[in-house]
């Protein structure tokens, strides 16, 4: 199987969004779609969610460790987190598609990740009944992380300059549509699906600890106080900034001289991007989409 390291950047030509059953998709995502709708789950799978660049690596990171750190510590220096962790809908060329990786994994339980709106999720995920985290991000730190992503990242569609940029993503002319579809439509099926962790970004930079005890009481993990604190460690910004199995730097299509995967990890980043005209406009839309939901969340900690 070729890995992703030999996938060389110079290789791909940005991709164009077009509509995809009403979300903002591109060919990277939506090529191997009938298998990603057939992927038969597992009632022991458990499937991490987020609109991108809302935490994914890092939550990703976490619960690796606390399901396979004890039993095989050596995959956290030797296995990529795109190995371990595979992107259940990513078709890129020279890579196996993200179905394939998962289907390969050995692990029990597979952890696998999506950056799918709610209505997308394979269906066999919720006849299985499978545990599922949702991660969010607030929007303005959001924007801000998704833009340095695109960048960088060749998979994804050119950023243009910053003040377009957050006009796209106020109008969700993004990949993965709208942000506020997003984490609202994951906050719904919450409502009737109860297998669904719902996790704030915010929240783990302000107490990861609490939050890790919280994601282990859902998933039904007892980690010893050692093991919790070899959690909270390994998963610090600066260790997995510095871990090349968890900082995407072996993979080909990212250019980390443009800006690094692992870029501040931080809240109340959006500050150093937003004028205070952007800002008023940002929070006058974002009142009027979001007046009917009752997520809340921070925009600094």
């Amino acid at each position: 199987m070729e890995t992703m390291e030999h996938f060389l950047l110079k290789d791909l030509p940005r991709p164009e969004l077009f509509d995809f059953h009403g979300v903002a998709m591109t060919k990277y995502f939506t090529s191997n779609w009938d298998n990603v709708q057939s992927f038969k789950a597992r009632p022991d799978d458990i499937l991490l969610a987020t609109y991108p660049k809302a935490g994914t690596t890092w939550v990703s990171h976490i619960l690796d460790i606390l399901y396979f750190g004890h039993k095989s510590p050596e995959r956290q220096t030797s296995i990529p987190i795109y190995e371990r962790v595979p992107f259940l809908e990513i078709n890129i060329p020279s890579v196996p598609p993200g179905t394939e990786l998962a289907n390969a994994l050995t692990t029990t339980p597979r952890l696998i990740k999506t950056h799918f709106p709610v209505q997308f999720v394979p269906k066999s995920f919720w006849e299985q009944n499978c545990r599922m985290i949702y991660v969010a991000r607030n929007a303005k730190d959001n924007v801000v992380s998704f833009y340095h992503f695109d960048r960088m990242n060749a998979v994804e569609p050119a950023a243009g300059d910053w003040s377009s940029y957050l006009k796209r993503f106020m109008n969700g002319k993004m990949l993965y549509g709208s942000w506020y579809d997003h984490v609202n439509g994951w906050w719904e099926k919450k409502q009737t699906y109860s297998n669904i962790h719902y996790m704030f970004y915010e929240d783990m930079i302000e107490d990861l600890g609490r939050e890790i005890d919280q994601l282990c009481s859902f998933i039904g993990l007892t980690p010893s106080a050692e093991e919790r604190e070899k959690v909270i460690t390994g998963t610090k910004f600066a260790s997995m900034k510095a871990n090349k199995m968890a900082n995407y730097s072996t993979l080909g299509v990212m250019n980390h001289k443009v800006s690094p995967f692992m870029r501040k990890g931080k809240v109340g980043d959006w500050k150093d991007h937003f004028t205070v005209a952007q800002n008023e406009i940002f929070d006058e839309d974002y009142k009027q989409k979001m007046k009917n939901s009752p997520l809340q969340f921070r925009t600094q900690v």
